[in-house]
C-alpha cells in the first residue's frame, strides 16, 4: 500500500508487521544469570567499581530502590547499601547478545540490530509466514526460547506495531516482561497516557522547539500540519519524517554504509604522563585497526580528541597523503595529532581516536621486490589471524605489555556498527 499524501494524513492501517524485541536490564541481568547467588538483589554494573564510578546498568531490583543510570557507585550505596557493584563482563554480554540474535533469525532473515540489548525484526512480505500464527504468538515463543537459550533469568520487553518507531514505543510501554502491540485501533488510548517526553528520540531540546510551536501534548502532535514540523519546529524535512512516524508510516528503515571506525577510553587515572597517555593511543589504534582491517579498509584521515579534567574539550584532524592500515600507521598519525594539543599541562580524562575518509585496501601478491610497507601490511594481517583465533591480544606490540588492565574492553549501547563487528568474529 503507497503511502497517501502528507495532507491528512492518516494512522496508518496496515496490520503490525514490525517487531522491536528490549532485553530488559541487559549488563546486570546477564551478570546475574551467570552467578545465581546475585539473583533478587541490587545489583549495579558501572564502568568502575570505584566510589566515583558511574552506573551504566541498574538491576531490575536496583532500579526499584530508585537508582539509576548515570548514579555514582558512591551515591547508589547510599540509596541502597547492599547493592553488589560489578564491572562489566564484555564476554558474556556478546556471548548472549550472538545467542539472541540467532534466535531472532530462526524467524525472519530481515533483522536488524538497534544496539547490544535491542534487536529489530521486520515481518513484512512474510504473509505465508504468518498464515498460521499471528505476530503476538511468534513474540511469546520468543520470549521462551530467549529464557531457555540464553537464560532463565533473561527477560525482554517485545513491542510490535506497523513502524519501527511505534514497536519501539510499544517495547518500552510495559516494562519489564512485556508485550504490546499498537495499531490504529488502539494508538491514541496509548498516547494519551504517554508525555511527549516519553517518545522516543523526543528529550528536552525537542520539547522545547515543539512547545515553542504550541505543541504540548501527543495529541498536538498529531494533530500539527506537517510543513509547520518542518519549517518551525525541526526546520528541515525531517519534520515531514516526525509527522509520519508518529503515525506509524515506515521512515526509519534505512541502513547506512560504514564512514568510520573509531575508539575511545575513559581513564581511570587522569593524567598528562606522555608515555601512559602514548600506550592507550597505541591499544585503541589496535582495537580500531583490527575493525578496519576486518572490513578491508584502509583510511586517510585521522581525528584525534581528548577531555581535560576541568572538562573542555580539544579535537584536531588531518588528513594524510598515504593509506593507513596497520596499527602502527594509524598510531603514529593519532600520536602526531595528539601532540599538537595546547595545554600539555593539562591531565586528560578521556581521550578518543576515529579514523575516515575510508577506501579499500589493495591486497597484493607476495613477491621478492615487494615494499616493507606491504610485508608490513601483511604482517599485520597474519597478527590479526592469531588474535581473531586465540583471543584478542594474544600478540601484541611490546609497548602494550603489562597493559590488560589499561583500555579495559567496554561495550557501547549504541554502536551498532561494533555489533556487525561482533557478528563477524563469531563467524
Amino acid at each position: 500500500m503507497e503511502t497517501p499524501d502528507l495532507h491528512n494524513l492518516p494512522i496508518n492501517p496496515n496490520p503490525p508487521s514490525i517487531m522491536h524485541i528490549d532485553l530488559n536490564s541487559y549488563f546486570a541481568t546477564i551478570e546475574q544469570q551467570a552467578n545465581k547467588h546475585l539473583r533478587g538483589k541490587p545489583v549495579l554494573i558501572a564502568a568502575y567499581d570505584s566510589p566515583r564510578g558511574c552506573v551504566v546498568a541498574p538491576s531490575k531490583e536496583a532500579k526499584k530502590a530508585g537508582i539509576k543510570v548515570g548514579n555514582r557507585v558512591l551515591e547508589a550505596r547510599l540509596i541502597a547499601p547492599n547493592a553488589v557493584v560489578r564491572t562489566p563482563d564484555t564476554a558474556l554480554i556478546r556471548d548472549a547478545h550472538v545467542k539472541f540474535n540467532k534466535i531472532c533469525r530462526d524467524y525472519s532473515p530481515n533483522v536488524v540490530p538497534k544496539s547490544i540489548d535491542e534487536l529489530v525484526i521486520d515481518f513484512a512480505g512474510m504473509d505465508y509466514y504468518l498464515k498460521d500464527r499471528s505476530l503476538t504468538e511468534i513474540a511469546q515463543e520468543i520470549k521462551g526460547r530467549i529464557q531457555k537459550e540464553v537464560g532463565e533469568w533473561v527477560t525482554c520487553s517485545v513491542g510490535i506495531s506497523t513502524n519501527r518507531f511505534l514497536a519501539k514505543v510499544a517495547a518500552s510501554y510495559q516494562k519489564p516482561d512485556g508485550l504490546v502491540v499498537i495499531d490504529q485501533t488502539n494508538i491514541l488510548k496509548i498516547y494519551s497516557t504517554m508525555e511527549l517526553t516519553d517518545l522516543p528520540y523526543i528529550k528536552y531540546k525537542n520539547q522545547a522547539r515543539l512547545k515553542e510551536a504550541g505543541i504540548f501534548t501527543i495529541a498536538d502532535f498529531l494533530q500539527a500540519d506537517a510543513e509547520v514540523l518542518k519549517a518551525r519546529v525541526f526546520e528541515s524535512v525531517n519534520g515531514y519524517a516526525w509527522y509520519k512516524r508518529i503515525r506509524g508510516w515506515e521512515v526509519d528503515a534505512i541502513e547506512f554504509a560504514r564512514k568510520s571506525f573509531g575508539q575511545d577510553y575513559m581513564l581511570q587515572k587522569v593524567t598528562r604522563d606522555p608515555k601512559v597517555l602514548a600506550q592507550i593511543l597505541l591499544k585503541l589504534c589496535e582495537k580500531m585497526g583490527r575493525r578496519l582491517r576486518r572490513h578491508g579498509n584502509v583510511a586517510y584521515r585521522i581525528h584525534t580528541s581528548c577531555i581535560f579534567v576541568d572538562r573542555t574539550w580539544w579535537h584536531q584532524q588531518k588528513k594524510f597523503r598515504s593509506p593507513m592500515y596497520t596499527t602502527l600507521e594509524l598510531f603514529r598519525a593519532a600520536q602526531y595529532i595528539l601532540d599538537l594539543r595546547p595545554d600539555e599541562i593539562k591531565k586528560i580524562a578521556k581521550i578518543s581516536v576515529s579514523c575516515y575518509d575510508l577506501a579499500p585496501s589493495k591486497s597484493s601478491q607476495i613477491s621478492l621486490f615487494e615494499d616493507a610497507e606491504n610485508k608490513m601490511r601483511k604482517v599485520s594481517d597474519a597478527l590479526d589471524e592469531i588474535n581473531n583465533r586465540y583471543g584478542e591480544f594474544v600478540i601484541t606490540p611490546a609497548a602494550m605489555m603489562s597493559m590488560d588492565k589499561t583500555v579495559v574492553d567496554r561495550i557501547a549501547f549504541g554502536a551498532v556498527k561494533e555489533i556487525q563487528d561482533l557478528y563477524e568474529s563469531y563467524s
